[in-house]
């Protein structure tokens, strides 16, 4: 346990939410929440109890007995209201994010506003949630399909968007009928917990979103309780494997998006200075702390000499705390995430990548005791060196070459991972022949980060994802919704038959 969780220091509680009123826990168990750029204590996040989590669970229950006969327009309301709030609210949700995560604050707003999307589609749900009618399928016989509420749902989400992926989850969780509980990331709840003050003061009833905070004691008790329907979960791969296999064998539906090692594709006749600025931004953008960011950069045929640009272009990037005006890239999450991504650095050149460009302990004035790792490169990247292997999740960018497409196509398709991919080409064949062939559920064409709006689904496919249907969009609909399908016979004089039928025909 992170040494944090003993000291005493004198710094507000982050409350639980549970039956739409903010409780102080009753656990002997704390976290600091720091801010990574200074090491300020922000506040204590307790470890929840059994008790308390129970408690969560069983007001979300009792809740669901009510909300789920609540009428979809008065569903779809409550996140009318909530966007408004949020947009009302958005430079302050931004300071706070940024505050506790260490992310810029215009990206910090584009978390918001990316999660802000998701709300805006919930509240569209009266056209979401819609069954089908297949009128006279036999004599007098009629089949429909209802989507009803599965019951208490959960989330677990992850220190890199606390604002964004929440807002993927309990808005068209709870949209759709169902009611939640979420347990944030512990490294940084304060954000998330002013996003669900926000549903409340929107008119999210009581009981139907509760808030548990917590480490690996509370997502294993949110994988066995019996009263949870549906789990759905953002974070590493080790941890969401786990989630996965120990919530589907209590009989959960369980969504589970995970770890990426996510290459872009750069061709000679790419437009270059777009599509490197592009990509730098893609690799190095929230520290390289995104499920999404470019990590692996195939350089295809002459493009391959570009290297000493990339160089020159990334040198270019401000290496500062979030707050400060112009930063391109801000502190890691915590030390010890410091202390990781410093030591792949290391195991990279030891294992014989060429290091372009070193961005360990560089110089910010003002945030000497931050957690900066500055913009890195590595040419020479080869598989099973760790640095390709592993996903750094810092500001490391891993060049490889390729003579053709054809070959740096089955370069990516070699990865495990199947989150995002893109390719940088002015040619429409080059890029129809890339969507076709490639083996990874996202794809961008002159756009790094694939991430798609709300109106479709968050789609990452191999060892990214487990469970069938992505979160948002219309899959998630399908995720938190069970078809039923009634086929009904209503009797008159013209349909009255005689007799007893034993056959299985609807005539």
């Amino acid at each position: 346990m992170d040494a944090s969780t003993t000291q005493s220091v004198q710094a507000p509680t982050v409350k639980l939410l549970i039956n739409g009123k903010l409780v102080e826990s009753k656990t002997t168990q704390w976290r600091n929440v720091v801010n990574p750029a200074t090491q300020e204590v922000l506040a204590r996040v307790p470890f929840a109890t059994p008790e308390e989590v129970n408690e969560a669970v069983a007001n979300a229950k009792e809740a669901f007995k009510t909300w789920r006969k609540t009428p979809i327009g008065t569903r779809s309301r409550i996140f009318l209201k909530l966007q408004q709030l949020i947009r009302e609210n958005m430079k302050d949700l931004a300071a706070l994010l940024t505050a506790e995560q260490g992310k810029t604050l215009p990206d910090a707003e584009g978390d918001v506003f990316r999660g802000l999307e998701v709300v805006e589609h919930a509240a569209g749900i009266g056209n979401l949630q819609l069954g089908e009618l297949a009128n006279n399928v036999a004599n007098g016989v009629d089949t429909y399909t209802v989507m009803q509420p599965l019951g208490v749902c959960a989330g677990i989400t992850p220190f890199n968007f606390p604002a964004m992926i929440p807002l993927w989850m309990f808005p068209m969780a709870i949209a759709t009928g169902n009611t939640f509980v979420l347990k944030p990331s512990e490294q940084d709840p304060m954000v998330t917990m002013r996003l669900c003050e926000l549903a409340l003061e929107a008119g999210v009833p009581p009981g139907v979103l509760n808030v548990i905070h917590g480490g690996e004691d509370v997502v294993n008790a949110i994988c066995d309780h019996p009263d949870i329907k549906a789990i759905s979960f953002v974070g590493s791969t080790k941890v969401g494997t786990h989630v996965y296999n120990r919530a589907s064998l209590a009989g959960k539906r369980v969504q589970c998006m995970m770890g990426a090692k996510n290459h872009a594709i750069m061709m000679p006749d790419a437009s270059k200075e777009q599509s490197l600025n592009a990509v730098l931004g893609a690799a190095f953008g929230a520290a390289g702390q995104r499920c999404m960011a470019i990590s692996v950069l195939v350089l295809v045929g002459e493009a391959r000499k570009w290297v000493p640009e990339i160089v020159e272009k990334t040198k270019g990037l401000k290496v500062s705390a979030g707050t400060t005006a112009g930063a391109d890239v801000g502190p890691l999450i915590s030390c010890q995430a410091r202390e990781r991504v410093e030591s792949l650095i290391e195991r990279g050149v030891q294992e014989g990548a060429k290091l372009e460009l070193d961005g360990r302990k560089p110089q910010v004035d003002g945030f000497e005791k931050g957690n900066f790792v500055g913009p890195t490169i590595f040419s020479g990247v080869k598989p099973g060196m760790t640095i390709y292997d592993q996903e750094v999740f810092g500001p490391v960018l891993a060049i490889v070459e390729a003579d053709d497409l054809e070959q740096a196509i089955e370069f990516i398709n070699a990865n495990p991972n199947g989150n995002g991919t893109a390719i940088f080409t002015q040619s429409g064949a080059a890029a129809r022949m890339f969507q076709e062939e490639i083996d990874v559920g996202q794809v961008g064409i002159n756009l790094p980060v694939p991430v798609p709006v709300p109106l479709f689904s968050f789609t990452g496919s191999r060892a990214s994802k487990l469970g069938d249907l992505g979160p948002y969009g219309k899959q998630v609909v399908l995720f938190y919704t069970q078809t039923k399908t009634v086929t009904a016979r209503w009797f008159d004089d013209s349909t009255l038959h005689h007799g007893v039928n034993t056959t299985i025909s609807l005539k």
